[in-house]
């Protein structure tokens, strides 16, 4: 049994000693400790309570010298029994400055001392944890106006916070501060214990503020939502007129986030107003991203976010929600605009996503981290003498050239001496003629040391990548991806479950645990429904219908919307309704669109009751501030337009290549789709109304598009089937 208690913490009872020892054996003799404090063999010289935990982040910290704990009632009957306040440090896996902090202070054996003496510490995990994310951010924002990660928290024992921030320089002076973490820790923990009242007070004024911005006015009658839907939206497109970069797509800012421009609004906005400005803006964008260095040209996939403004210098992490999030808007795209490069990209991405970041049951991982041995972004960068040594002998040299010119490779770099590949003259036949030197060149950078991959498998980013492989793989007829989405799903279905059935947030390492939020079970159910409209198997339908009531049993208020956190979760200092689509859309503007795709493929008009007391509990945001909840306006769009339904059959034993074609080509946004065989359709024509005597005519696959129940005439033929879908979709 080792003795590995933190300096300044009590000892470790032999207990917890033995705990963590064996935790540490299980995971064998390839575990790397993450400290520079080691022993002459090694060793770590220190391990705390993170070390019991299977969070990618938290494990990062186990052999920290700060004597760390998990969030839960252990810490606080700790703090409360030792008369302290609590230091709360969230993060993820794959943060930089996450990374940075702990490097300049978690593992700096004076703070690490004065902390363990004066404080308990608390590490959460905010991918795991959103709950808590929420809450404690919205402290830190309303102390300092803005907010990210690391966020640093400080707290009473009941859990109230007192002060805030995020990053902080490990001493007084390091980066320009005038005060650095260890004296901030210091004045903190003197102002505690001096002054408690002072405290009472701070953290009274915190608790009611925080309430007041994440609990949405819970408990008040919902407003109706007195604007008309397409006023709310063409609010929005005209922010994005008014701020939009001509040169460079987003918007006229730096850094750059993919998020900040809904491509999918725009795209249903053209579609309904045929402002060819609007589309303009929107291929723009994704046509820059995807030439930047924000993409990976040798791999595909997304970086978090551009720090410039020409999405030239990315940030490196790659966050699995991004790149979900992306394939559906250059899928899209793709079907509005007929551009080969956009669905280029949406299938580079997928199959980097299925390459990289697949467990081998096919769920997907979280992210990746933007570091590798110590620096950030150096797997991803090259000098041009290195492209010229690892392109020799390729040809005569004239694909050496043709690359360095088309990927804007010049001797001195364009980022610390090193160079970033991006397009600036995208050109899709120089970017065939290139594939074999991109392999070369992929091949040479895997023997590079990778970053760090997280890779716990969440349930919300899993439903969204289900959905971006279920729309891909739907729209650029490409079957791999929707059976690599059923496979995930299945893997979901069958792993991420409690004993009693309920979702669960997290897998990682044979375990499921932490009961599953809205996002989860919003974000599933809405790539249930999108797998169902790509494989036309029933059963994805009847699991989105099941996740569906379930997340009004559990997270449904009863005067309209939905709680981030149900019953069966912890119960926190404030409660939040979810009322902002930032990098992630949230959950209630994904329940909402999932309550009007059910209702229409239901013909339950509790499903539409249901949205529009959304829409209601959310009406003050939508009406004053509509660009907080843009994924929301995509479900507005659906409310206020006349969705229609589509169904193809077909004779058993035959098939419908041609319709379902000219199906897959259609930007139909606004829609429920069946399809099958005349005796499929007939077993779900018992759950789906819409569905009812659709039958084959001649016996020749046909199809219906109906509105409303009104159905144009029946049509055999693909040509005639498209003219009705645009028809249908203006």
């Amino acid at each position: 049994m080792s003795d590995r208690t933190p300096p300044g913490a009590e000892r470790f009872p032999a207990d917890l000693k033995t705990r963590i020892d064996a935790a540490i054996s299980r995971r064998g003799a390839a575990y790397v400790a993450r400290t520079h404090h080691l022993d002459a063999h090694g060793r770590p010289l220190f391990s705390n309570r993170l070390a019991l935990e299977t969070s990618p982040y938290l494990l990062q910290h186990a052999h920290n010298p700060v004597n760390w704990f998990p969030w839960g009632d252990e810490a606080f009957a700790e703090a409360r029994r030792l008369g302290r306040p609590v230091f709360l440090s969230i993060g993820y896996s794959t943060c930089h400055w996450c990374h940075v902090m702990e490097e300049e202070s978690f593992e700096d054996q004076e703070i690490a001392t004065f902390l363990n003496r004066h404080y308990v510490a608390i590490k959460v995990d905010r991918e795991e944890r959103p709950d808590l994310d929420a809450v404690y951010m919205s402290a830190v924002q309303q102390l300092t106006g803005g907010g990210g990660w690391p966020m640093s928290v400080w707290l009473t024992a009941a859990r109230e916070p007192f002060y805030g921030g995020t990053y902080f320089p490990p001493r007084d002076g390091i980066r320009g501060s005038r005060r650095g973490f260890l004296s901030l820790l210091g004045a903190l923990s003197e102002t505690f214990h001096r002054d408690p009242e002072q405290i009472g007070k701070a953290s009274e004024a915190l608790l009611q503020a925080i309430r007041q911005d994440i609990e949405g006015g819970q408990g008040e009658a919902a407003a109706p939502l007195d604007l008309p839907a397409r006023t709310l939206i063409d609010a929005a497109v005209d922010h994005y007129k008014r701020s939009f970069d001509h040169v460079h797509g987003g918007l006229q800012r730096a850094p750059k986030f993919p998020s900040h421009v809904p491509v999918r609004l725009l795209l249903r906005h053209y579609q309904r107003s045929g402002d060819t400005e609007v589309l303009q803006m929107a291929c723009l964008t994704l046509e820059k991203m995807a030439a930047g260095g924000l993409y990976d040209q040798l791999a595909g996939g997304f970086h978090r976010y551009s720090t410039d403004g020409q999405w030239l210098l990315p940030h490196f992490e790659k966050m699995l929600y991004d790149n979900a999030l992306l394939v559906v808007a250059y899928s899209e795209a793709f079907q509005v605009s007929g551009r080969a490069d956009f669905a280029r990209v949406a299938r580079e991405t997928c199959d980097y996503v299925l390459r990289e970041m697949c467990d081998a049951g096919g769920a997907f991982y979280s992210a990746t981290d933007a570091d590798s041995e110590g620096d950030e972004g150096r797997f991803f960068v090259w000098t041009e003498d290195e492209l010229r040594r690892e392109l020799a002998g390729v040809d005569d040299g004239e694909t050496t050239r043709l690359f360095l010119e088309h990927y804007d490779v010049r001797a001195g770099g364009n980022w610390e001496g090193r160079t970033i590949l991006n397009v600036p003259r995208p050109d899709e036949g120089v970017w065939a003629r290139l594939a074999g030197a991109r392999a070369r060149l992929y091949a040479v950078r895997a023997r590079r040391v990778p970053p760090l991959r997280d890779d716990k498998i969440l349930t919300a980013w899993n439903g969204l990548m289900i959905s971006a492989l279920a729309v891909a793989g739907a729209i650029l007829d490409e079957p791999r991806y929707v059976a690599a989405a059923a496979r995930a799903a299945d893997f979901v279905l069958s792993h991420l479950r409690a004993a009693d059935g309920e979702l669960q947030r997290s897998f990682k390492d044979g375990q499921a645990r932490q009961a599953a939020f809205l996002d989860d079970h919003a974000f599933l159910t809405a790539g249930l429904i999108d797998l169902y409209e790509a494989s036309f198997d029933g059963r994805w339908l009847d699991e989105a219908l099941a996740l569906g009531e379930a997340s009004e049993r559990l997270f449904a208020d009863p005067s309209g919307a939905w709680f981030m956190a149900g019953q069966q979760h912890e119960t926190l200092i404030a409660r939040e309704k979810p009322a902002y689509d930032g990098a992630e859309p949230s959950g209630t503007s994904v329940a909402l669109m999932n309550a009007l795709r059910l209702g229409l493929y239901t013909d339950d008009p509790r499903w539409r009751q249901i949205a529009e007391r959304g829409f209601a509990a959310h009406a003050r945001v939508l009406g004053e501030r509509p660009l907080a909840m843009s994924e929301a306006l995509l479900a507005l769009d659906f409310l206020a337009g006349t969705p229609c339904e589509v169904v193809i059959v077909w004779p058993d034993g035959s098939a419908a290549a041609a319709l379902l074609a000219a199906l897959r080509r259609s930007y139909l946004p606004s829609r429920a789709l069946a399809a099958g065989s005349q005796s499929a359709l007939a077993e779900l024509a018992r759950k789906l109304p819409f569905v009812r005597d659709k039958v084959v005519l001649a016996g020749r696959p046909t199809a219906y598009v109906c509105r409303h129940g009104a159905c144009q005439l029946p049509v055999s033929d693909a040509v005639a089937l498209a003219a009705q879908l645009r028809a249908a979709a203006s």
